[in-house]
């Protein structure tokens, strides 16, 4: 299955990078498009409506401001929407935070942090993985390093402090 990036601006790539990069780090399939809620509401709704049918799993929604992508993907899909709320106001992204986490009741769009896409290519690699025993392994294997490199860093703190 593929995973969705879908952008409210092209000028979110920069806080979408994150989540590309581990996507393809660990060979899942997926296509970045923008689409906006409000500017090109119709397409939007089409893509989501039509995303199960063309293979995507998982759909990760980035926007700024008070953008409302997520709910309105989520509103025309059955598949889990990730939002990202994307830092890129005067506001620091809490806007944005707001529009994605406050969701009416039956239209869920998880929602990682503010610029966290990282964090959101994660959570949808978990949930393709849950029928996928490869990328079930890689995300197995992410969690160990996380733990390997937090003890080093711990082993090398006690031998600072021993030194103070």
């Amino acid at each position: 299955m593929k995973v969705a990036v879908i952008m409210g601006s092209k000028s979110d790539l920069k806080a979408v990078a994150p989540a590309i990069q581990r996507l393809k780090e660990w060979e899942i399939p997926f296509e970045a498009h923008v689409l906006s809620a409000h500017r090109t509401p119709h397409a939007a709704a089409e893509f989501s409506a039509k995303a199960k049918e063309n293979g995507f799993g998982v759909i990760i929604a980035a926007a700024g401001k008070a953008a409302h992508l997520g709910g309105v993907l989520a509103a025309h899909t059955t598949l889990p929407v990730i939002g990202i709320p994307v830092k890129s106001s005067t506001l620091d992204g809490l806007d944005a935070l707001l529009a994605t986490v406050q969701m009416p009741s039956g239209i869920p769009v998880a929602t990682v942090a503010i610029d966290g896409a990282a964090n959101a290519a994660i959570l949808a690699a978990q949930m393709l993985a849950l029928s996928d025993t490869r990328l079930a392994d890689k995300l197995a294997a992410f969690k160990r390093k996380m733990n390997d490199d937090i003890l080093a860093a711990d082993a090398v703190l006690q031998q600072e402090i021993a030194g103070i």
